[in-house]
This record gives C-alpha cells, sequence and structure tokens, in this order.
C-alpha cells in the first residue's frame, strides 16, 4: 500500500506533469523524460530515473511515489488465467484478470473501472455487490501496470512479444458510469511513447449507456462491445434494468452510428446464454433481425454459474444451434469457452472477496451478539 500522504504521479498526463513540475521549479523538456520511466520503463523508485537531475529526483523521492494497486490475493486456474485482488489507498479492492490466448501468443488483461457495481444485472455475480465508488485514472490504469509487473513485462515490448496484447474493460462496473477518468486512463494506455497499447486492441464493453456510447468513439476511437444478453425489451428489462432507461431501439440506434465503424472494425455483441430464456433458434433470428445494417460479431457466453446464480447452462447442443445458425448467415459467432472458473475469474464472476468476507464476518459477529462499532457510510461517486 501506498504512503496517502504523497500524491500518486501515475494516471496523471503530459499536461498534468508539466503543471507537477513547474510548480517545483523544473523546465517542461522533464516532461518526457518522467513519462519515459513511468509509462515505457515502469520505473517506480525516482532515484532509479538516471536522466533526471539528482534534485529532482530527490523532490519528487521526497513527496510523490509512483504507485501501484497492492496484490492483496494472486490466483492462478488450472487454464492459465490469473486473477488478482487488489487493494487501493482507502482499503477497497477490486479484481483484475489476465486471460492467455490458447492458440496464440499474448493474452487479454480484464480490467475493472468500479468498486462493486450499480447495475444489478441479476445473471452477474458482480452485480450482487452494491457500488463502493468509482476507480480514479490511476487506479484503472495500475491494474494494467500491476499485471505487467507480475508477468515481467517491463519496458514496453512490442506487439509481437507482448504478454498482454489486448485490454478489454469488462471487469466490474460499468465503464461508462466512470466515463471521464476512463478516458484520462485509456488516452495514457494509448500514448506510443508510454504504455502504447493499439487502439485497435482495447476493447470497452458496456450495458448500454447509451448518451456516452458516440463520447466513447469519438474521444478514445476503441473498440465497443455490448453487453446485450436479450433480443426483446420485456426480457432485458428483467435480467438488465438498464434496459428500462436505454430500450434496445435506442442501444441500437446508438451502435449503427458508433464513430468509425465499418465492416473491418465491427461492434462485438456479447449475449449471455441462459437456459429457457434466450437461447432457441427463434432468439437467434431475432438476434440478427435487431442487429440489421450493423457491422456486427457475436460473442456467445455459455451462463457461468455462481453461488446462489437463479439461471441455469443451457445444453451444449442448444448452444450449438445457435452458434452454427449464425455463422451459416454469415456472421462471426464463436462459442466464448469459460476461462479461470475454479477461481471465480469468468465473464460475471468477478467480485471482491474482501467484500465477501467482511460480509460473513459481519454476519457471525452478530449471531454471536457481538455489536458493530459504529462507522461512517462509505462515500460513491
Amino acid at each position: 500500500m501506498s504512503d496517502r500522504t504523497a500524491k500518486d504521479v501515475i494516471g496523471l498526463d503530459r499536461d498534468d506533469l508539466a503543471a507537477l513540475l513547474a510548480k517545483i521549479g523544473e523546465k517542461p523538456f522533464r516532461v518526457k523524460q518522467l513519462w519515459h520511466w513511468l509509462y515505457h520503463q515502469g520505473a517506480t523508485d525516482f532515484s532509479l530515473m538516471t536522466s533526471l537531475g539528482k534534485n529532482l529526483r530527490q523532490s519528487l523521492q521526497g513527496g510523490f511515489i509512483a504507485g501501484r494497486p497492492e496484490i492483496a490475493r494472486d490466483q492462478q486456474s488450472v487454464d492459465g488465467t490469473r486473477k488478482w485482488l487488489l487493494g487501493f489507498d482507502d482499503g477497497n479492492e477490486a479484481e483484475t484478470v489476465y486471460i492467455p490466448d490458447m492458440d496464440e501468443e499474448g493474452g487479454a488483461l480484464c480490467v475493472s473501472t468500479q468498486v462493486g457495481c450499480t447495475l444489478t444485472c441479476r445473471f452477474c455475480h458482480t452485480g450482487t455487490q452494491l457500488l463502493v465508488r468509482n476507480l480514479e485514472p490511476h487506479e484503472i490504469l495500475g491494474q494494467f501496470m500491476a499485471a505487467r509487473d507480475a508477468l515481467g513485462e517491463w519496458p514496453t515490448p512490442t506487439d509481437a512479444t507482448r504478454k498482454i496484447s489486448n485490454v478489454v474493460v469488462m471487469g466490474m462496473g460499468e465503464p461508462l458510469f466512470n466515463y471521464d477518468a476512463l478516458k484520462k486512463a485509456l488516452l495514457i494506455l494509448m500514448d506510443n511513447e508510454g504504455l502504447a497499447m493499439s487502439r485497435r486492441r482495447i476493447t470497452v464493453s458496456t450495458s448500454g449507456v447509451v448518451p456516452m456510447i458516440p463520447k466513447l468513439g469519438e474521444e478514445t476511437g476503441v473498440n465497443l462491445a455490448i453487453s446485450l444478453h436479450a433480443v426483446t425489451d420485456d426480457l432485458r428489462d428483467r435480467i438488465m434494468p438498464i434496459n428500462k432507461k436505454y430500450p434496445l431501439a435506442q442501444l441500437m440506434n446508438a451502435c449503427r452510428n458508433y464513430p468509425g465503424l465499418s465492416n473491418a472494425r465491427r461492434i462485438t455483441f456479447e449475449y449471455l446464454m441462459l437456459k429457457g430464456l434466450n437461447d432457441s433458434l427463434a432468439d437467434a433470428k431475432e438476434l440478427l433481425r435487431l442487429v440489421k445494417d450493423i457491422p456486427a460479431k457475436f460473442n456467445l457466453i455459455p451462463f457461468n454459474p455462481w453461488p446462489g446464480a437463479p439461471f441455469e447452462t443451457p445444453s451444449l447442443d442448444s448452444v450449438k444451434r445457435f452458434s452454427d445458425y449464425l455463422f451459416e448467415q454469415g456472421y462471426s459467432a464463436p462459442i466464448r469457452r469459460p476461462r479461470g472458473q475454479d477461481i471465480l475469474a469468468a465473464c460475471g464472476q468477478l467480485r471482491s472477496e474482501s467484500v465477501r468476507e467482511r460480509q460473513s464476518l459481519a454476519k457471525a459477529r452478530r449471531e454471536a451478539g457481538i455489536l458493530e462499532e459504529p462507522h461512517a457510510p462509505a462515500s460513491s461517486d
């Protein structure tokens, strides 16, 4: 855990760093040098940033940190998936998952944008944990940088050798409800002189925050994924309450107008398959009607069960029939293989372990007649 009295320079963009350096009497050209050490070399010790002057190194060492979230838990699945429970300075935690590619070099890092989630989608384990707060830019970036630390991937490698070849913003929380912090983190992530992740290798997933979708495309240019999961408003209202505010017609219109959309740059529609609810051939046909005129591809995700879940996983035969039909109509529709299920790292399973543990402890204390000490409620943005 970092020193709370020191200012964290991770999450600062070039303008922020220029302002910081100006306050301590340093010239603007130092920004490029500091940027290189922070975001290309991954350095956390200012004293080792040898291209900076000695006085500057001492000033930075005295009042600033290049921080990382604390790794509270590091779990590895039998299939190579790795999940980190990361702790932040205020004691809150979020989960980040690295999914190595089974067929090629590299892998995807699944990043969280909130502690908990406000959406309460009925199929999602994260949604059973209420929103605590939004993550700050340095906490979003810190997940990526902590993963690079753990994977030994500094300095920034070339695309051909990267272990983290893709970033998917599909972890805990709804990214577009934390748009400003997300945008700042993404722009730093894509800077070619630092972390150098191509915008074409970054995908942001939303449950359908319609007003923010065009802004995401215009201001970041990253790939868009839609957590769709239903082809009628009736079912989507039931399993995804956000649909009551932004129904399917509005969502599909926003998708049709996503900036930069083309056959070479399609929207991914994530479709969680729930037994008896959305897994029939009639649903597949309606799905294609829904995305008419949208350059689209699909990720079919058989439901990943979690303790107390109200849904069941459909049969492999029904999932395959659904997939085959979409392929026959000319769409890419692979069945996503569950990864990291043994460590609850699969899609829809992320949830802060520490929250569960604290809740269990609190329940045990209440049952034992031990009164909790009063405390201030957690703030949320």
